[in-house]
């Protein structure tokens, strides 16, 4: 992936660069020259979009994270990053979000440059949304997926005063600090200290028989000893070889003497007044 002025820094002339599209061994994509006649990569996309918006336009938001690794969140258009006044090139034939920054403000890149680091990546992306609460799933996925530290995004949010949703985020990072790794352990939580129930201990560890390592939503232990652990379930847990594991998990846990819970997480919402009725029932709350 280059352009024709840095083929013709390299001795390839217009008339064979010509030549070369002509036969259709390279394609000309907008500003860009594609050494080959396939569709593009992802990775190309991403190419051609930052040739088109500047020498100084970095990967950021959802295409930054998609570099980093993050799953489940991806965007079709590219998401750049470019000085303020800077302008998308009107031949890039790639969808473009342009984002604005102050030239003045330094921008954090990852080794080599050319993609934003992943925490300020990841509060861009989060300005995108009108609601507060898929900004708040966008970080606790991150940390979820092992890519990103609550305390780095923490940290990072420092940064950006004027930040959209930054009351939101910040309570959701404390509470994924406090070890909630999905929206529905954090709404969970919220709903735990809205009706005046004790907090529970979020993601404890639980060693099976066979040595594996599990994760229990929450836990309390009640005052005749008894522990109460509560599962929430996304949509994901619908599918069927999560079920079979969640239900195998399950018995491992009763087996151990442990009362279980499970709320599916739209229930949450949707019948509030069972949930809390069923959790002080099961804590032997008046």
């Amino acid at each position: 992936m280059t352009t024709a002025r840095y083929l013709r820094a390299d001795g390839v002339g217009r008339r064979q660069l010509a030549a070369e599209i002509t036969a259709g061994r390279w394609q000309r994509v907008g500003l860009a020259i594609v050494m080959h006649n396939g569709p593009l990569s992802p990775a190309q996309r991403r190419r051609v979009a930052r040739i088109h918006a500047g020498p100084r336009a970095v990967l950021t938001a959802f295409s930054s994270a998609e570099v980093h690794g993050l799953d489940g969140w991806r965007r079709d258009e590219v998401h750049l990053l470019a000085p303020a006044g800077a302008r998308l090139s009107a031949r890039c034939p790639i969808d473009v979000r342009l984002h604005r920054y102050d030239p003045s403000r330094q921008i954090r890149c990852i080794p080599g440059g050319g993609v934003e680091v992943l925490p300020d990546a990841l509060l861009r992306a989060s300005t995108t949304f009108r609601a507060a609460r898929p900004a708040c799933a966008l970080l606790a996925a991150a940390v979820q997926q092992r890519l990103v530290r609550a305390d780095e995004l923490t940290r990072a949010l420092e940064r950006f005063p004027r930040q959209r949703h930054r009351r939101a985020l910040r309570l959701a990072l404390a509470d994924i600090a406090g070890g909630s790794q999905a929206l529905s352990e954090i709404d969970f939580v919220r709903l735990c200290r809205r009706y005046g129930l004790p907090d529970p201990v979020r993601q404890a560890v639980r060693r099976e028989p066979g040595g594996r390592r599990r994760y229990l939503d929450a836990t309390w232990r009640r005052r005749d000893g008894r522990l109460v652990v509560v599962e929430v379930d996304g949509a994901l847990h619908l599918a069927t070889r999560r079920w079979w594991d969640d239900q195998l998990r399950q018995n491992e846990i009763a087996l151990d003497d442990a009362l279980v819970l499970r709320f599916p997480s739209v229930v949450l919402h949707t019948e509030e007044p069972l949930v809390v009725a069923q959790l002080r029932r099961a804590l032997l709350l008046p």
